[in-house]
């Protein structure tokens, strides 16, 4: 999103109803149709962006008959976050690369300066849909230049028991269910299950 050219603030310009139902909230403020700041969803603090907010758990890494399992968040969620407290309309996100690593850097609309305030980041490659996840990965870590995401690294590594399927491979294993977990819903829901009762 790129903001259109604003008026100059030493002219007079009068707009018809149709020009304002057409402007965004941010470009009403820049050309003085929104009298107040208060008006606009955008002016939320910043800080908001650091708050916990409901994460997931997958499995990083699986050997000798332990599995360890991280906490996590996925785009969207970042991308909620930022709806909420910056407003849709206040942030975008664009690509690039350099030195051949895809980086991607995340901008917030800041009206003090009156322009935007970009934070970037690269990302890895991930073992399923390496391109599609390398994309995600490079958004993420530009969200936690932000702050967001930032409660994750504060979370205790999870280390689950494994057991071996029939197909030879090893996955987490509930032995309070005598259960292979397969799934990442289920294994979130077995160690928020855990955490709560120790």
């Amino acid at each position: 999103m790129i903001p259109i050219p604003i008026a100059d603030p030493n002219s007079e310009i009068d707009f018809t109803e149709k020009d304002i139902a057409q402007m965004t909230e941010q470009e009403k403020f820049m050309n003085g149709v929104l009298e107040t700041k208060e008006e606009l969803p955008h002016n939320m603090k910043i800080e908001n962006l650091k708050k916990e907010i409901p994460y997931k758990w997958r499995v990083q890494s699986t050997k000798f008959g332990t599995t360890t399992c991280v906490a996590y968040i996925d785009a969207r969620d970042c991308q909620d976050l930022l709806d909420e407290v910056v407003g849709a309309e206040y942030w975008q996100s664009k690509y690039y690369t350099e030195d051949n690593k895809l980086f991607c850097k995340v901008g917030i609309w800041n009206e003090k300066v009156n322009d935007w305030v970009w934070k970037s980041n690269t990302g890895s490659e991930s073992n399923v849909e390496k391109e599609k996840g390398q994309v995600s990965d490079a958004f993420k870590r530009a969200c936690v230049e932000w702050g967001i995401g930032r409660f994750l690294y504060r979370l205790p590594i999870q280390r689950l028991k494994t057991k071996k399927h029939t197909n030879g491979k090893e996955y987490p294993y509930a032995p309070e269910k005598d259960k292979i977990i397969f799934d990442g819903e289920t294994l979130t829901k077995y160690i928020n299950w855990k955490l709560s009762n120790n």
